[in-house]
């Protein structure tokens, strides 16, 4: 067990080349429904990682975003430390229509993400490579319910902006025959970008444009309370917590009480200085994929695989 506060690790894995290539798209069958995945791939990845996105913007905002002089692709700097990334749209985000009922449920997404995870696992795909997950906010409550269901698929979990609190139950409410569809704003798109100079005015104006083109309209979720099925304590693969300091939705206390409650004793808590819940795209990211190259490199046995 390890709680780590702040986190100044480096030169962890082999460095290769940032891709400043465009993601390549998968579709992936999931029941019946396909599924946008991006991929981006150093030479010689030592292990894939799948990323999860949060409540209301999609994969290629969060993860890929271009910025005019700035280096603040995720996917690109993950694979600079020898990941081979993956990142999913979710139903009704991004690249990914939305199914017949029009609405995305806990249980409906847990099961797509498990569903690309055994196209992951396939021998097209990771070449017996592990495979880590990575949810952000909401998608951290998705990738927790599924290791919680199926662990077997996780050679490790990562939980960014975690904000499930375990002790408070979420309540049945009565939903619309139909989805909502309401309009994304720009005061949305800016919301998580809460601490002044985490972030620079030309990423926050990048990322709101990306987010407004890629997810025009706000994605419609119902029976929430499925979320009431996580328990911390069925978390038995290894786990890496990661939290903005001034990140509101993550506050430390309820970090501190998951990462007591975690069943695994392969844990690790990490405190981000300075970061709030847009972590992945601040300044503080370079210190997120380092604290991420040594929770991989911790649990990494295999040599690179060739191209």
């Amino acid at each position: 067990m390890r709680l780590l506060l702040i986190c100044v690790l480096g030169g962890l894995l082999t460095a290769a080349p940032a891709s400043a290539a465009p993601p390549i798209r998968h579709d992936v069958d999931v029941d019946g429904h396909a599924l946008a995945v991006w991929q981006k791939r150093p030479p010689q990845p030592r292990a894939a990682i799948l990323l999860v996105h949060g409540r209301t913007w999609s994969s290629l905002p969060n993860f890929d975003l271009e910025v005019v002089g700035e280096r603040r692709s995720f996917m690109d700097a993950l694979a600079t430390i020898g990941l081979d990334v993956y990142a999913v749209d979710l139903r009704g985000y991004g690249a990914t229509a939305r199914d017949a009922t029009g609405w995305l449920t806990p249980e409906r997404a847990v099961r797509d993400v498990l569903g690309v995870l055994d196209w992951l696992h396939g021998p097209a795909r990771s070449a017996g490579r592990p495979v880590y997950v990575l949810g952000l906010s909401r998608g951290a409550m998705v990738a927790a319910l599924a290791a919680q269901r199926n662990p077997e698929k996780f050679a490790g979990l990562l939980l960014l902006g975690f904000g499930l609190d375990p002790d408070q139950r979420i309540a049945t409410v009565e939903t619309p025959a139909a989805p909502p569809r309401k309009r994304n704003t720009t005061d949305a798109a800016k919301a998580d970008f809460i601490t002044t100079d985490a972030a620079s005015s030309a990423t926050i104006r990048a990322f709101v444009d990306a987010a407004l083109r890629a997810d025009p309209i706000y994605a419609d979720w119902r029976d929430e309370q499925q979320f009431n099925a996580f328990v911390p304590a069925r978390i038995f693969v290894p786990c890496l917590l990661v939290t903005g300091e001034r990140d509101p939705q993550a506050p430390a206390s309820l970090q501190a009480r998951l990462f007591a409650r975690f069943g695994t004793p392969d844990k690790a808590w990490v405190i981000l200085p300075g970061a709030d819940h847009a972590a992945h795209l601040e300044k503080s990211q370079g210190e997120l994929v380092r604290t991420i190259a040594w929770f991989v490199r911790r649990h990494d046995s295999s040599p690179p695989s060739m191209p």
